[in-house]
């Protein structure tokens, strides 16, 4: 075992340039290397791919990848080779003579993997090609195309399954970055696994921030966006194939280098427009939901969903494809209600009831996740079945500024009181539009068909409008007064709480709607580097892919030319220390790039940095901040503990960590010495030497619960600022 081990650790340097595994990277591949079968849930960037590529280099034989997308086929066929792997394609964007050339190869044993789509498994010969190939494990990627409860399915998937029945010996290992258990329970089932290991890595993703902003103006708002973002990356997501193209149109005409993708493009167009986008030709791709699975661009730096996502995994997977290389990116949501009613319309002129009742589920949970006042990417993880210790993550919108609330108990009294009362006359129940319009007193053939304009609650609610009235009912569905059940239509019903609120007036605490968030540009987290060196470096990087006709990043990832521009690697020895930096890239490119390096310093002197990874940041600047926050530093700086704010204010500590860390970089001043003392000070910042300012998770659990997210917010901020002290 230990052996098998060292090699695996062996040529993860040798190929690819690393030096430690990732969560669950070395079980995975002893699993599969013992001969079971393994399921992988791990989260985008979460080095899926490398659990079976590497593998395949530590045994005889051809692993079969079986992939959904030409695209992802070539992209990551092309990183292998660039890394010096012998791997191969066969797909229809191949003519007939490399078609041959690589069959030949196939046969003479030449390649250690295949990437295939599923529908080549039911081609004539092909599977007793398979069985001269030496076949020792197929990887099917994306596994969640499986399952109808998945949000991407895919029915030749379910084709895969032969597999199994040809092949019974030969371990299978499905991947997949979103599954929930449901969908995991029926990627097993659908592939006939056996007795398979199963991993799953948290969800989170720490670099990532999730913000979620009311559409008004949804163009307006994503140009002032990107706008602030020159020379990054990112791709927006919108719902219909003319919206894509309408706002990429528009882009272009205001300057930015943007581009349509969507099925309905010849094929062709397609694939100049993600070349263009992988090769950093083209800075926005805009783009239906057929873009971007497993395109491994790295430094994609946002996601804006332009329309409502459909599903909470589509959303999931979609933001997943910013930050892969685990550098600050941002994901931006702008959200209508009459998203949810236009989805609402689609879904009830599906023929299939079971389609229709999965469909409603998924749109009412991302709905919910729009509207919802609490922590967004705790939201996430609970979906996943993954639980977050924290009420405050410090990295969504939520979080960093709670929204208002309000006392709705006369509100919450009256909706749920419509709705018993509906039921009570009729023996049935409705769904939310209806009982909103006999709240406000509306005049329709069913209300009046019904009897229900002659309700006590017909009329009662004309306070609220329609919208707001919508608005109150989803949030009493997440506080739990309410459900909609999805097998009958999402009509609302009363749960168990509902009925015990409305027998005893429970006051029942409300959430105002969203406010705009102020855009701001949070590289908190970044690598602090020379930022000249690291621009010569990227023009270096371009040039070298263009030479060999690659995406820029098949080179060198953001990541390591920003560990380039911050260690100054002058010689071969001082460059393979570099991150990504394998026996192949090191042959290479060595030379070219430390030739840059030195260079560089003939006329620039080098620059030193700090153990962390905090970035450099200019003197902060004097902001005014929210009147909640001013409140809670006016408590702090009178002499009261956090502790004390947190009960008189009616928040958690962890929200009052978070306005004191948010004033700390405003440079507003602050009494901030009471929160930390020395010692505390020492470990925090030992913590943070060791796993990074952008990963809270790692730092608070190596501290071993001594110290919470809140102090350690306080301690990163004061580390990035220099506040104002208080007047004497």
């Amino acid at each position: 075992m230990q052996v098998q081990e060292d090699l695996l650790q062996s040529l993860l340097k040798q190929y690819f340039g690393f030096t430690s595994f990732r969560p669950f990277q070395r079980e995975i591949m002893r699993d599969f290397l013992a001969g079971r079968d393994v399921v992988a849930l791990l989260p985008t960037g979460g080095g899926k791919s490398l659990c079976f590529q590497l593998p395949a280099l530590a045994r005889p034989g051809l692993t079969i990848v079986v992939s959904p997308l030409i695209a992802l086929m070539k992209d990551q066929v092309d990183a292998l080779r660039a890394a010096g792997v012998p791997a191969t394609f066969l797909n229809s964007s191949i003519d007939s003579a490399e078609g041959r050339s690589r069959l030949r190869g196939l046969h003479n044993g030449e390649y250690r993997l295949l990437y295939v789509a599923p529908e080549r498994l039911l081609l004539s010969g092909f599977i007793e090609d398979l069985r001269r190939w030496n076949v020792n494990s197929f990887a099917i990627d994306e596994a969640h195309c499986i399952s109808e409860w998945g949000h991407d399915f895919r029915p030749e998937y379910r084709q895969i399954a032969s597999l199994r029945d040809k092949f019974p010996a030969i371990p299978m290992m499905a991947l997949t970055a979103t599954a929930t258990s449901r969908v995991r329970d029926d990627i097993i089932n659908q592939l006939h696994l056996q007795n398979p290991a199963s991993y799953q890595a948290s969800f989170n993703r720490p670099n990532l921030t999730y913000r979620v902003s009311p559409k008004s103006g949804a163009y307006e708002q994503a140009l002032k966006f990107i706008e602030s973002r020159e020379k990054e990356s990112g791709i927006i997501y919108c719902q219909s194939r003319k919206s894509a193209e309408n706002v990429a149109a528009k882009l272009v005409a205001d300057g930015i280098k943007a581009a349509p993708y969507h099925a309905g493009l010849e094929s062709g167009q397609r694939g100049r427009a993600q070349e263009a986008f992988l090769r950093d030709q083209v800075r926005v791709i805009c783009a239906t939901i057929a873009f971007g699975m497993g395109i491994n661009k790295p430094n994609v730096r946002y996601v804006i969903h332009y329309d409502l996502p459909k599903n909470v995994e589509g959303y999931y997977q979609e933001t997943g494809r910013a930050g892969r290389d685990g550098l600050p990116s941002e994901c931006l949501l702008l959200f209508s209600p009459s998203d949810r009613i236009k989805y609402s319309q689609f879904i009830d002129e599906k023929p299939d009831p079971k389609e229709r009742e999965i469909a409603r589920s998924q749109l009412e949970s991302i709905v919910h996740y729009a509207e919802s006042a609490a922590c967004r990417r705790k939201f996430l993880l609970d979906y996943f079945g993954e639980s977050m210790p924290d009420e405050n993550c410090g990295g969504c919108d939520n979080c960093h500024a709670p929204r208002e609330t309000w006392d709705g108990t006369l509100a919450a009294q009256k909706l749920l009181s419509c709705v018993y009362r509906i039921q009570e006359k009729g023996s049935f129940s409705v769904g939310m539009a209806h009982v909103v319009e006999v709240l406000t007193g509306a005049a329709t053939e069913k209300i009046r068909k019904w009897g229900h304009d002659t309700l006590s609650t017909y009329g009662i609610g004309k306070e609220h409008n329609r919208a707001d009235w919508g608005a109150i009912g989803r949030e009493l569905v997440r506080l739990g007064f309410l459900r909609q059940n999805a097998d009958r239509f999402n009509v609302l019903e009363l749960t168990p709480d509902g009925r015990a609120a409305l027998k005893t007036r429970q006051k029942i605490t409300l959430t105002r709607p969203m406010k705009a968030p102020v855009q701001t540009k949070d590289r908190a987290g970044d690598i602090e580097c020379d930022e000249l060196l690291f621009e010569k470096l990227r023009q270096l990087r371009k040039r070298l892919a263009e030479e060999r006709d690659v995406p820029s990043y098949i080179i060198f990832s953001d990541v390591a030319l920003r560990q380039m521009a911050r260690n100054y690697p002058q010689t071969q020895a001082e460059f393979a220390r570099i991150s990504g930096v394998g026996e192949k890239k090191l042959a290479e490119f060595s030379e070219v790039f430390t030739y840059e390096v030195v260079a560089h310093l003939g006329s620039n002197p080098k620059r030193s940095f700090t153990e962390s990874r905090l970035p450099a940041s200019a003197e902060p600047k004097y902001k005014i901040l929210s009147s909640t926050v001013q409140q809670s530093v006016a408590l702090l700086n009178s002499g009261k503990t956090i502790a004390q704010i947190a009960s008189a204010r009616g928040f958690v500590p962890n929200t009052i960590y978070t306005h004191i860390a948010e004033a700390i970089e405003a440079g507003q001043p602050v009494n901030a010495g009471a929160l930390l003392d020395s010692n505390a000070r020492r470990e925090i910042e030992a913590a943070f030497q060791k796993f990074g300012y952008a990963n809270l998770s790692g730092a608070v659990d190596s501290l071993g619960g001594r110290y919470g997210y809140g102090e350690l917010r306080i301690f990163r901020a004061l580390a990035q600022t220099k506040p104002r002290d208080l007047p004497n």
